[in-house]
């Protein structure tokens, strides 16, 4: 297989074993007559059972199929970085190993990426007009659509899915990325990041339902924390200016009490109310004050992306430079060839 492939086909697994020969035999069935280059990484995320060695055992003979991983359970946002770094294709599709979302959605990825150049990153999405679900547990529905509601408000209404697994991204895009994430916040981190670096997204319509082996993953404490946590992120004005717009009103109607106590000649200086108009009022100026340094922050936050996206695009081409060819071999320490 050459260095560079058309696609790569990314699955962070986490005790799969009896997942593992399905999976290998629904990827290859759906990619039997693709007509160009492709591979399946399966990523290990630290398994305590025979999921690695069931892979490798999969993998032999088939120079497609390739297994990377390590020893420790560290989370899908480092398996997912792991998978990324490893990957040859030009444009990469990531996915859940149990298949929850048909393999059929690789494929429509793919042929909506190579129609269209000018789409950098596509979004499956379960959530948008044209998506479904079937056989998802109604608790873990709920608690997704709240939080994807929550973070296409902080996204300003831009995309309906953003913790779907299931994506497509050219290369060049996540080579410009400075990934940082081991959990499955990384889906939030990517979002935020090729959003503030200009890259167009496009979302497809995605049918997402039950798995049927193995044990979900799903976390619901570690999942909402991650979403408010990205949500005060992305829209720090909607939290600090709310609570500060609410302060200023309780003042405000709280004055305008004491105001109209005074003129009947009723005022007690010593009454709590004075406290709290003084707190209220101080209070909100304060929220707001947080507000407007977390959008300075968030301003430079966006332009730190930017910087990280050149520093990485300059050092892969001093690599490339410096990476030997056979018009131009390597020099050896001592000056020879």
């Amino acid at each position: 297989m050459s260095e560079t492939t058309d696609l790569t086909i990314i699955a962070p697994m986490f005790n799969e074993e009896e997942n593992v020969q399905r999976t290998v035999d629904r990827i290859k069935e759906e990619l039997e007559d693709f007509a160009g280059q492709w591979e399946f990484i399966m990523v290990d995320d630290g398994s305590t059972d025979r999921t690695r060695k069931v892979a490798e055992q999969s993998a032999q003979g088939d120079p497609r199929l390739r297994v990377v991983g390590y020893s420790q359970n560290m989370g899908r946002g480092k398996a997912l970085r792991t998978g990324m770094a490893a990957a040859r294709g030009r444009i990469v599709v990531t996915t859940d190993f149990d298949l929850s979302y048909h393999p059929n959605h690789i494929r429509k990825i793919y042929d909506e990426m190579n129609a269209d150049p000018q789409v950098d990153v596509v979004l499956g999405s379960a959530y948008m007009p044209g998506g479904s679900t079937e056989g998802v547990p109604w608790f873990r529905l709920f608690v997704s659509k709240t939080g994807n509601r929550i973070l296409r408000h902080a996204m300003g209404g831009r995309y309906w899915t953003i913790t779907c697994v299931l994506r497509g991204y050219r290369d060049h895009v996540l080579k410009a990325l400075e990934l940082e994430s081991d959990g499955k916040e990384i889906h939030l981190e990517i979002l935020s990041k090729v959003t503030a670096l200009g890259y167009h997204v496009k979302e497809i319509p995605a049918h997402l339902q039950s798995r049927k082996m193995g044990k979900s993953k799903f976390r619901f404490r570690a999942t909402s924390f991650s979403h408010i946590i990205f949500g005060i992120f992305e829209r720090p004005m909607v939290l600090f200016g709310g609570l500060g717009i609410l302060f200023l009103l309780i003042g405000f109607l709280v004055g305008a009490y004491l105001l109209h106590a005074y003129s009947r000649g009723t005022l007690n200086p010593d009454r709590p109310l004075m406290t709290v108009l003084v707190v209220m009022l101080l209070g909100g100026v304060q929220m707001l004050c947080f507000g407007f340094l977390a959008l300075q922050i968030l301003f430079l936050r966006r332009q730190i992306y930017i910087v990280q996206k050149e520093n990485r695009q300059l050092q892969a081409q001093l690599s490339n430079r410096a990476a030997p060819t056979p018009d131009r071999p390597r020099k050896a320490d001592d000056g020879t060839l």
